[in-house]
């Protein structure tokens, strides 16, 4: 052999390339003799299991946001049906409801109202020919109308739009808890977004996620061709056939095409569809016969040529590693500022000259961070805005100058129990799950509550967070805080003087009929007694007319402090304009009201005002009224009490007269 070549077969082998590669060789003796053959059986129990495994999960979660979905669709249902007027002709026009509730066609095609019969009342959007049309024999009328409860229909063709539709229904009933019809919403099977987890779903080349009925209809397959079609006879798959009767678990059946599979169920309760994951078996089984045929073939080849030198050529290849591990060791903890390396092997050699460049590399990367981190950290101090990052566990890491000022904190993240101390009690819970929500769905976090400085100043506080991901991984939150509290109080301000008269500080007609409409409410679901006094100011006018405007003022103005004087804290009390004025007396009897009344009437006739030496004095006709049983609507409460009103003016005024 020349000289020249026997030197290159030295070289490779003092490399570590070609030591690495001898103890390959040598260790692929043993994986050759011990594992090949159990290898193969095991690996294929295995990947099937674990495949089953697989296809279970997928199956679970799918099931798990299919029941969420159908769930809140019927909830949103349920919500709106409880505003609905319980029969035609009564409240507000259905149309208007249902108009006013249009952001549920994010979930639905279309709404539908119908009437105890079963005949479509109201739909929005409107389409011609819907409104009228009698579904009261159709099987999903019929089961809502006989259980009383939230149904799913069967898919079915609409007879308007033509296309495959669900009908997710929930009763209404009137306030005996009668049947009074019920509110439906549609759902496109073919274009609708209900599906659309699924239309996401990758498993390998050919594995796929179908939904179908538990009569046999299917809702979805990735072959749109199959959509409304039948499932195949009991025989072609039994435990498609067990499935329908609410079996769930993992198998090995026929596809609907009749390819091998390895298959999972789960049941949608709610909706009783089922859920099914399919996996080709070819699929599963390929990589593992592929990856045994080869080992078979360069393992043996390996053993028979390299057992004798297994154990001497492992130790000669690790030794230089050691000292190698070593001098990282060092250079990590400080101790040196390069490696610094003897070995004949160029690789070794090779990896000491990257790693020396990498460290200076570093040293200068981290001088730029420094630089960069200090200049990025400035200008978030100067923003006016607050302003904070946090780790990935949702612990703050920083809050700019601007936030630590409003807010009186520090962060840190051993700090963030004492941030989590103040949020207003009343508002804790709520955040604390929206924010967890929008850690693990990626959606913004974006919340206005009430928050504590830490010197106990009650701030009213918009926080809007994002998350901030790397290759994928989550690596923290930043967000922008503002201080909203003036906003709110002049808000709270502009709801007040919508409700109150500017002259007594009373409530005026709009807030006192709002108090009034939450009673009778309170009337119709519990019986919670309530009275209702009415009165207006006798001989009043002379007061304006000899005065003037400003001394009847006056007089209005300790006429509203006089009643407030003798109501209780819990009665509302209300100027309805003029000299009319009204109180609503909660959880009163009718014997309570007249007494109160009285005490109203003395105490109004006991006041007076003095204009150029003559004494003005007024009294008062006062009304009085119960809630009744057949009461359901407030002004038939205000009409009694008006005419008890005017009847004791009839009678020579300043008296009480019992409606």
């Amino acid at each position: 052999m020349p000289r020249r070549s026997l030197a290159r077969a030295g070289a490779w082998a003092l490399s570590l390339k070609g030591r690495l590669l001898l103890g390959l060789a040598a260790t692929w003796i043993i994986v050759v003799a011990l594992v090949m053959w159990a290898g193969w059986t095991s690996s294929r129990s295995l990947s099937e299991e674990s495949n089953l495994i697989h296809l279970n999960y997928e199956a679970r979660l799918i099931a798990d946001e299919l029941t969420h979905q159908v769930d809140s669709r019927l909830a949103a249902l349920g919500q709106l049906a409880e505003r609905m007027p319980p029969k035609a002709g009564e409240g507000s026009d259905p149309h208007t409801l249902l108009a006013a509730n249009s952001a549920l066609l994010e979930w639905f095609e279309g709404l539908l109202l119908f009437d105890a019969a079963g005949t479509i009342r109201a739909d929005w959007p409107q389409m011609p020919g819907r409104e009228g049309l009698d579904a009261g024999l159709r099987d999903y009328f019929q089961f809502v109308k006989g259980f009383k409860r939230p149904y799913v229909s069967e898919p079915f063709i609409g007879r308007v739009s033509g296309m495959p539709m669900l009908l997710f229904l929930v009763p209404l009933f009137d306030e005996a808890g009668d049947f009074q019809g019920a509110l439906g919403g549609l759902v496109n099977i073919r274009q609708g977004g209900l599906f659309e987890l699924l239309r996401r779903i990758r498993l390998g080349d050919g594995g796929y996620a179908a939904i179908a009925t538990a009569s046999g209809r299917i809702l979805y397959h990735p072959d749109r061709s199959r959509l409304l079609a039948s499932l195949p006879a009991e025989d072609a798959n039994p435990s498609l056939t067990l499935a329908q009767l609410g079996w769930e678990g993992e198998t090995r059946g026929p596809a609907l095409d009749g390819q091998a599979t390895y298959q999972a169920f789960r049941q949608i309760w709610t909706a009783d569809w089922i859920v099914g994951v399919y996996l080709p078996r070819e699929q599963v089984m390929s990589p593992v016969r592929g990856l045994f045929q080869r080992l078979a073939n360069v393992g043996l080849l390996i053993a028979v040529v390299l057992l004798p030198l297994m154990g001497w050529l492992l130790w000669l290849a690790l030794r230089p590693l050691y000292h190698l591990e070593g001098q990282i060791g060092e250079l990590g903890r400080g101790e040196r500022t390069h490696v610094a390396l003897t070995s004949r092997m160029q690789e070794i050699q090779r990896v000491g000259d990257a790693l020396n460049r990498l460290e200076r590399e570093r040293g200068q990367a981290m001088a730029r961070w420094r630089d960069r981190q200090a200049f990025l950290e400035a200008i978030l101090d100067e923003s006016p805005v607050g302003m904070f990052v946090t780790d990935s566990r949702g612990r703050i890491t920083y809050a700019n100058r601007a936030l630590v000022e409003l807010a009186g904190r520090t962060a840190s993240p051993r700090h963030h129990a004492q941030w989590l101390a103040g949020l207003h009690a009343d508002d804790r819970d709520a955040i604390l799950a929206l924010w967890q929500s929008s850690q693990h769905s990626g959606e913004d976090f974006l919340r206005q509550f009430r928050y504590y400085r830490a010197d106990g100043t009650l701030l009213w506080l918009e926080v809007h967070a994002s998350r901030v991901l790397i290759d994928g991984q989550l690596i923290g939150f930043v967000g922008i805080v503002k201080d909203i509290t003036l906003h709110r109080e002049q808000e709270s301000l502009r709801q007040w003087e919508a409700e109150h008269d500017p002259l007594t500080g009373l409530l005026n007609r709009r807030g006192f009929e709002r108090r009034l409409e939450e009673a009778l409410a309170a009337w119709r679901k519990a019986e919670t007694p309530s009275a209702l006094l009415l009165f207006d100011l006798d001989r009043f006018k002379p007061v304006n007319d000899v005065g003037g405007h400003a001394l009847g003022d006056t007089m209005l103005r300790r006429i509203a402090e006089a009643v407030n004087g003798v109501v209780r804290v819990s009665d509302h009390v209300a100027r309805q304009g003029g000299d009319e004025f009204a109180v609503l007396l909660p959880s009163c009897d009718v014997d309570q009201a007249r007494r109160i009344a009285e005490s109203l009437r003395g105490a109004v006739a006991g006041l007076s005002v003095i204009h150029e030496g003559h004494e003005f004095r007024v009294t008062m006709s006062v009304g009085v009224t119960t809630l009744l049983a057949g009461d359901t609507d407030i002004q038939e409460v205000i009409g009694r009490a008006d005419a008890a009103s005017y009847e004791a003016k009839r009678r020579g005024r300043d008296g009480v007269i019992l409606a």
